[in-house]
């Protein structure tokens, strides 16, 4: 494992776990995109699926990146090389966990509300204006999540 704490692949100070991790946070919101977009088409057994495996992939990534983290000594230690000063950092650190823990939360509802409906066969149907406001509320935050993450990323390790 002591692979994950070379230098990334990115040009910057971050090891290649916080590489690896923030690629595929910044391409999650495409992907979403996709998945949505197969709603659209009424291809509802496809966006089904791939919304799930999409949130899986998504949550085993953070398990991945926590497990690096706590590996390369936490925060702290991440945050040695930084010229930023410590409070900002912090501050950007807790804003982007608040909207992380949220978009978290948003998912798990949008997921269990669409099996509930689906299992109920008011969506499609009855229920997919509300399913579909959910699912913007979490399309919205995991942007949120991939730009705050960028932020985060980038204060650690480009300046």
């Amino acid at each position: 494992m002591d692979v994950m704490f070379q230098p990334g692949f990115l040009g910057t100070r971050a090891p290649l776990f916080m590489d690896i991790v923030s690629v595929i946070v910044a391409l999650l919101p495409f992907l979403i995109y996709g998945a949505i977009m197969l709603a659209k088409k009424k291809n509802y057994t496809a966006h089904e699926k791939v919304q799930k495996l999409l949130f899986i992939v998504s949550v085993l990534v953070v398990g991945f990146f926590e497990y690096g983290v706590r590996m390369e000594g936490g925060y702290k230690n991440l945050m040695e090389g930084s010229s930023v000063s410590h409070d900002y950092l912090l501050y950007v650190l807790i804003f982007h966990i608040i909207i992380s823990v949220v978009t978290l939360f948003l998912w798990i509802i949008t997921l269990y509300r669409g099996n509930r409906y689906k299992r109920q066969s008011t969506l499609p149907g009855l229920y997919s204006q509300s399913h579909k406001k959910d699912g913007q509320r979490t399309f919205i935050g995991i942007i949120l999540t991939m730009l705050t993450g960028a932020w985060v990323y980038a204060l650690l390790f480009v300046f």
